[in-house]
């Protein structure tokens, strides 16, 4: 791969991934409401879910789904419903006072990893989004996997560094919703949000 179409490559993933979506805004809230340490926790889910779905998509699975609507439809519903129940879920979650917050017992790690996964496997368009994107950057010339290894590789610390702008943008934002009718209009807004992003899913054709 030369030097000239892994910048090309780093630049139009960098771009991409710091688009605001249902991950980003998963990671801010969970910064937000369990501060940007555990929510470590929330972005390894994610990250496991982007190599699940890019190796998949190295694996054919990307080309499965263009050919099968109707098993992309099944994967893209179960998405939509998750992201709905999110968005509900964020939508009714209650408004604790500090006091009771630190009463509260936190979600486990493994919680926080399983909700990120969760999150990150809802959008079967990533796998077709993968399966269109890497060939663009390959050259049929050159070894396969070193150079997946290579995109793969560059694609988790570009996703990775957005993740932390977004935890840390989080966390500052958690003093200023510490009222808790900002907090209340935080989480309905995010719920909201998170809906919007299951109905834009629905929408969406391979």
């Amino acid at each position: 791969m030369a030097l000239q179409t892994w910048w090309l490559y780093v630049t139009v993933v960098f771009l991409i991934a710091g688009t605001p979506g249902p991950n980003m805004l998963h990671v801010m809230v969970q910064s937000i409401q369990h501060g940007p340490r555990r929510a470590l926790a929330s972005m390894a889910g994610l990250m496991s879910a982007f190599l699940m779905c890019l190796l998949a998509s190295a694996a054919g699975l990307g080309a499965l789904l263009k050919a099968s609507p109707m098993l992309y439809n099944a994967i893209r519903y179960a998405g939509v419903a998750y992201l709905v129940w999110l968005g509900i879920k964020a939508w009714r979650a209650p408004v604790a006072s500090e006091e009771e917050a630190a009463a509260t017992p936190q979600r486990s790690l493994r919680a926080l990893y399983l909700t990120g996964l969760g999150t990150g496997l809802s959008n079967p368009k990533l796998i077709v989004f993968a399966a269109a994107l890497f060939p663009q950057f390959l050259d049929i010339h050159l070894p396969f996997l070193p150079q997946l290894a290579i995109l793969v590789g560059s694609f988790v610390v570009i996703e990775c560094s957005w993740y932390s702008v977004y935890a840390v943008g989080g966390r500052s934002l958690a003093r200023w919703l510490a009222p808790a009718n900002r907090r209340k209009l935080f989480n309905r807004g995010s719920g909201l949000m998170f809906m919007g992003f299951g109905v834009a899913l629905l929408g969406s054709r391979v």
